[in-house]
């Protein structure tokens, strides 16, 4: 009981063997510090990566629309719809293969 009330009055910190004491107490204070800001850099961490996964998750689609247009625009039903008002036709005949051969 004694030792409960010597506890609760501080009488660790001001006796003549306190400075032992407080050098755990600030040691412990000092990696109570150290917990704290890790744990708040792991949070912005997250939320930084929550976020670039939101961003790729719109780029993709983005991507996939581009891809989907460019595709659409390379038909050759697109190319000669919009080559219509300049006179130019597909041609008729097949286009002939050159062939070079090394001697």
């Amino acid at each position: 009981m004694k030792q409960l009330l010597s506890f609760l009055n501080i009488e660790f910190l001001i006796n003549n063997n306190a400075f032992k004491n407080w050098r755990m107490i600030i040691f412990l204070s000092v990696l109570a510090l150290i917990m704290i800001g890790s744990g708040h850099s792991t949070d912005r961490k997250i939320f930084q990566i929550a976020q670039l996964n939101t961003e790729i998750k719109i780029l993709k689609t983005q991507f996939a629309e581009g891809k989907k247009e460019l595709v659409e625009l390379t038909k050759e039903s697109a190319v000669i719809k919009r080559l219509e008002g300049t006179g130019l036709k597909p041609s008729k005949t097949p286009p002939i293969k050159i062939v070079i051969r090394k001697e």
